[in-house]
C-alpha cells in the first residue's frame, strides 16, 4: 500500500467537513477506470476513514461528465492484482471496495452519473446507500472481451439484486445498459434525481446520517454486513451482542438529546 496525504493524492480526490468524508474519483480522461494507483489511493482512503474517528461517513462519487468509473483499466498495468502465478492473482475488489476486507464500518453514500461498468460495482457492492442521476446506465463488458464475469455479479446478488437481472447484466455485455429507472425498479439504486441534484443530495443524505450517534451508526453497519454471511439465528445472537456492545446505559440515552427533524418521504 503506498503512504498518501490528501496533498499527494493523484487518481483520487480526499476531503473532509462536517464529519463527512468526500472521495472522488479522479481519473476523468480515462472514464475513472481503476489503476494500480486510483486502487491503492481508495485503499489508503478507506482505511483513513476507519481510523479517523470525526469522520462518521463517507461519499464516493466521481469527477468528468461522461462516466461513474468503468472498472479496472484494461489499457493499464494489471499487475497490481494479476500475478504470473494465477494462484496468486486476487480479487481487485478486495483492495478498492472499504467493507470486506479493510472492515471500514462507517456509512458510504454513493452517488453514480453516467456510465458505471463492471468493476465499478467492486464499489457499489459495498456502499450503503447508492443514488444514481438520470443519465446513469449500469453495464457489464466482460461477455464482449470473452471474460468470465463473476465477482462483481455475485457481489450484486449478495445486496439482493434478483437472480435474473444479475444474470442479464452480466451475459448481454454493452449492447444492453440498465437505465436509471431500472436500476431504481431492482433495487441497484434507492433514488434517482437529476444531475444537477445528484451530489448535493449525495451529501444532504450522509450530512443527515453524520448528525447521529456515530457508534450506534457503525454498529448498525457492521451488524448488517455481517448478518450476511451468516444463518438467521447466528445473526440475531451476533446482533443482540452487538445492542449490548455498542448501546449506552439506558439511563444515558434517555438523557442524552434525541434527533427528530421533520420527516420526509420517498
Amino acid at each position: 500500500m503506498i503512504s498518501a496525504t490528501p496533498d499527494t493524492l493523484e487518481a483520487i480526490e480526499f476531503d473532509v467537513e462536517e464529519h463527512v468524508a468526500t472521495i472522488t474519483l479522479a481519473r476523468p480522461d480515462a472514464m475513472n477506470a481503476i489503476n494500480a494507483r486510483m486502487a491503492h489511493e481508495l485503499a489508503w482512503a478507506w482505511q483513513t476513514v476507519r481510523d479517523t474517528d470525526d469522520i462518521h461517513v463517507a461519499v464516493v462519487r466521481a469527477a468528468g461528465d461522461r462516466a461513474f468509473c468503468t472498472g479496472v483499466d484494461v489499457k493499464g498495468d494489471g499487475n497490481w492484482f494479476f500475478r504470473t502465478n494465477i494462484w496468486n492473482t486476487f480479487d481487485p475488489g478486495t483492495v478498492v471496495a472499504p467493507k470486506i476486507v479493510h472492515r471500514c464500518w462507517k456509512p458510504v453514500v454513493t452517488a453514480v452519473h453516467g456510465y458505471a461498468a463492471g468493476g465499478a460495482q467492486y464499489l457499489l457492492n459495498e456502499s450503503d446507500i447508492i443514488i444514481c442521476s438520470r443519465d446513469a446506465a449500469f453495464f457489464d463488458p466482460h461477455a464482449n472481451a470473452s471474460i468470465v464475469s463473476a465477482l462483481e455479479p455475485i457481489g450484486m446478488l449478495h445486496r439482493g439484486i434478483p437472480l435474473g437481472e444479475v444474470l442479464r447484466w452480466a451475459l448481454m455485455g454493452t449492447e444492453e445498459r440498465i437505465s436509471a429507472d431500472t436500476a431504481l425498479r431492482i433495487g441497484l439504486v434507492s433514488e434517482v434525481v437529476s444531475r444537477e441534484e445528484l451530489w448535493p443530495r449525495a451529501h444532504e443524505i450522509a450530512s443527515s446520517i453524520a448528525a447521529r450517534n456515530p457508534k450506534a451508526i457503525q454498529g448498525t453497519i457492521r451488524a448488517i454486513w455481517e448478518s450476511l454471511d451468516m444463518t438467521r439465528s447466528a445473526a440475531l445472537q451476533n446482533g443482540m451482542a452487538y445492542t449490548h456492545i455498542g448501546n449506552p446505559p439506558l439511563a444515558e440515552r434517555r438523557a442524552a438529546p434525541r434527533r427528530n427533524g421533520p420527516a420526509s418521504y420517498r
